[in-house]
């Protein structure tokens, strides 16, 4: 196994990346606070949050979070914005990309954290209107609404300078893809089924309400396992293409506010012992211990919350059959690790924008030798 490569997030950069936040919901709440939270914090900043919220809602869910609990710094109000641990970060209220003052701030990147623009025309429509490059918190409709979409330590090397629009994959996808790379380089995918077991997310009502496009999302979400629609499938085969015909998914939805899992049967190509598997993946685990992590002890999901890996693979939930079918559990905060994820995925692209011609990171499955 080679040596752990560098964090290419800590590399030096001329000045501080300059952030915008646009949508300051569940994830970009989050994001502000991994950012707060994190050893990065100083090479970071927010210069701007768009969100149509009024300031004193915006300012009371930054500090009092029902899921991660109390912010640990200070939050107030201040004229035209939020302060936030001490730095003052002005907030204004547009609701589509032409009407905010985009041309007059001066900032790198632009993380798109509302969910509402999927499609290159919607997500170009920041960049007409001043933006200089932007991040997406989840996958474009399809492939080529955005320039690039990066699972970090997967495909960092796919992110170049002169892009605009990029994507960060969803929660679910930067679970899924370094479990299933690491295995098809190690023993081979011949085929596989993911069932994702996912907390509840704000667009299910808390009691039965009309839904636009999903009558089993009309129902109660605190109520009912509720079987979604899911296009795992398809962001995996993006990401793996080599994979591609060979992967089939679906979800559910589980009244819990925090914290999902992924139910993973594979069918490898190569014979393994649930010894042998689990080793595969302390090994990762070691050479890449800010993405992967593995669970040894009999945990609830609820352990997890507030975790920032990527994936943490529960290793008494292995299960190997006949050499060469396996079935694993594997976690992840979906909404903490993959705001964590975005944060790198943001650094990482700055390396290239701020410091031209830095070298490509290595990828996880190198970093592990495979």
């Amino acid at each position: 196994m080679s040596a752990m490569p560098a964090d290419r997030s800590d590399c030096a950069v001329s000045r501080p990346l300059r952030i915008a936040i646009n949508g300051y919901g569940r994830i970009g709440r989050c994001v502000l606070r991994a950012l707060m939270e994190s050893r990065h914090r100083h090479n970071v900043r927010v210069v701007a949050i768009n969100e149509p919220a009024d300031l004193d809602s915006m300012a009371y869910l930054t500090r009092f979070d029902s899921t991660h609990g109390i912010f640990p710094g200070e939050v107030g109000v201040i004229d035209g914005g939020l302060e936030i641990a001490g730095q003052a970060i002005p907030v204004f209220h547009a609701r589509e990309p032409a009407d905010g003052p985009w041309r007059e701030l001066a900032f790198d990147l632009l993380l798109e954290c509302s969910g509402a623009f999927s499609t290159r025309d919607g997500l170009h429509a920041f960049l007409d209107a001043g933006c200089p490059r932007v991040l997406v918190s989840h996958p474009g409709k399809s492939a080529a609404d955005v320039d690039c979409t990066i699972v970090h330590g997967i495909n960092d090397a796919d992110l170049q300078a002169g892009q605009r629009i990029a994507s960060a994959a969803s929660c679910t996808t930067n679970a899924a893809v370094p479990v299933l790379d690491l295995l098809e380089r190690r023993l081979g995918v011949d085929s596989a089924f993911l069932t994702t077991l996912h907390s509840v997310m704000n667009d299910q009502p808390m009691i039965d309400g009309y839904h636009h496009a999903d009558l089993r999302r009309t129902r109660s979400a605190m109520q009912s396992i509720v079987p979604v629609a899911t296009g795992l499938a398809q962001g995996i085969e993006r990401l793996l293409p080599g994979l591609a015909g060979r992967i089939q998914a679906k979800a559910v939805r589980v009244p819990i506010l925090n914290v999902s899992a992924i139910d993973l049967a594979v069918n490898l190509r190569r014979d393994t012992s649930l010894e042998a598997l689990n080793a595969i993946f302390l090994e990762a685990a070691r050479a890449r211990p800010d993405l992967i992590a593995c669970a040894s002890q009999p945990h609830a999901s609820i352990d997890f919350n507030h975790d920032p890996h990527s994936v943490v693979v529960d290793l008494g939930q292995t299960r190997v059959n006949q050499g060469r079918f396996a079935n694993l559990l594997i976690w992840f905060d979906n909404e903490w690790g993959f705001a964590n994820r975005m944060l790198d995925v943001a650094r990482i692209w700055a390396d290239l924008f701020l410091v031209p011609a830095a070298p490509a990171p290595e990828s996880f499955s190198s970093s592990i030798g495979v």
